[in-house]
């Protein structure tokens, strides 16, 4: 099969390479997929996005007339895809249904322990020399209650790292996962009011965009530490912003962001205009903002990249891809999707 891969970071190669093992003739590119750049598709009978590329339904119909016939994602989430668009064009889509949770639970934690023990502050002093305790001051995670949206493979394993500190940990789910360990499921409502720590771990569907607004915001602690490794889109940037002026919200630990497409994965240093929103967010001493990194270890990269190319050895034996197929009539979500009560 000839494939054009996009927005491929330099570390993702040695990992596809080994996946593929030449059995698909494989161009890989660094540039994001756009109508500008649907050209490198010419010829080829598929492509591989990532989560930031654009696969809106006037890219797919250019990827359609230059005769591509499938497209996988290298990714579990699947907003990013128009599926009815490639439904209309006859385009199989694909993505990569699981893939190390310990990965993405074990980057929510580094969060949360980041903020809470003041670990950013504390090195920047003491590259100064300065070893003052003042402003440093954390608290105990045992004993807390931790409170997850979305009770999935990925809620899952963070729900065993904070059980293991000695915390409650409660979560909602529209349909709670039978055998799920070390979580006691609660109505959204309940989780609100009783975290001290809630995380997000829920796909970006129409429904749970915005989960977290103005309204939510007002039903939780005050104080309350948020974490989202899920999507940018579960958060309302600018009224979690007004909740952090006012001190409703006293930690934020984000690895997603809203408006980050065009900006996350690549060098905005010297850009001379930046997002103002994230500005704000990034200037508060209690935020914490990473790149959309909590799947990077080697061990996920490798199961995307495994995944990736199975998804390619399904289709060119003409079979279906199974619990990957991520097409309009076949759409599924990995993690449950969670409906927000009215």
């Amino acid at each position: 099969m000839k494939v054009v891969a996009y927005s491929i970071k330099s570390f993702e190669k040695e990992f596809l390479a080994k996946a593929n093992q030449k059995k698909h003739d494989i161009t890989l590119i660094s540039n994001p997929l756009s109508l500008e750049t649907t050209l490198y598709a010419e010829g080829k009978d598929a492509v591989i996005v990532f989560t930031n590329d654009d696969v809106s339904a006037p890219v797919i119909e250019q990827l359609a007339a230059k005769g591509i016939r499938y497209i996988a994602t290298r990714s579990t989430g699947t907003d990013h895809l128009d599926k009815q668009a490639a439904a209309r064009f006859g385009i199989k889509l694909a993505n990569v249904p699981d893939y190390s949770p310990q990965a993405i639970a074990e980057h929510t934690v580094a969060l949360a322990l980041t903020l809470n023990r003041q670990i950013i502050k504390a090195q920047e002093h003491g590259r100064h020399f300065d070893f003052r305790q003042e402003g440093l001051t954390g608290f105990n995670f045992y004993g807390k209650t931790v409170g997850l949206i979305g009770m999935g493979h990925i809620g899952q394993a963070v729900a065993n790292i904070f059980a293991g500190f000695g915390c409650k940990v409660i979560g909602y789910d529209i349909t709670p996962p039978s055998g799920a360990k070390n979580i006691i499921p609660v109505s959204l409502q309940e989780l609100y009011k009783q975290s001290d720590i809630i995380s997000l771990h829920t796909p970006l569907t129409p429904d749970t965009k915005h989960l977290i607004n103005s309204n939510s915001l007002k039903q939780m602690k005050d104080g309350v530490m948020l974490l989202n490794t899920s999507r940018g889109g579960l958060i309302n940037t600018t009224d979690v912003l007004k909740a952090l002026n006012d001190g409703k919200v006293g930690y934020l630990g984000i690895d997603v962001y809203e408006h980050e497409k065009g900006l996350f994965f690549e060098d905005h240093e010297h850009d001379t205009v930046k997002d103002s929103l994230l500005q704000d967010l990034i200037s508060h001493p209690n935020v914490l903002v990473t790149p959309h990194q909590a799947y990077l270890t080697t061990e996920a990269v490798q199961q995307i990249a495994d995944q990736t190319i199975k998804n390619l050895d399904m289709w060119q034996q003409s079979k279906c891809v199974g619990k990957a197929c991520v097409c309009a009539k076949n759409c599924r979500a990995v993690e449950p999707a969670i409906t927000i009560p009215a």
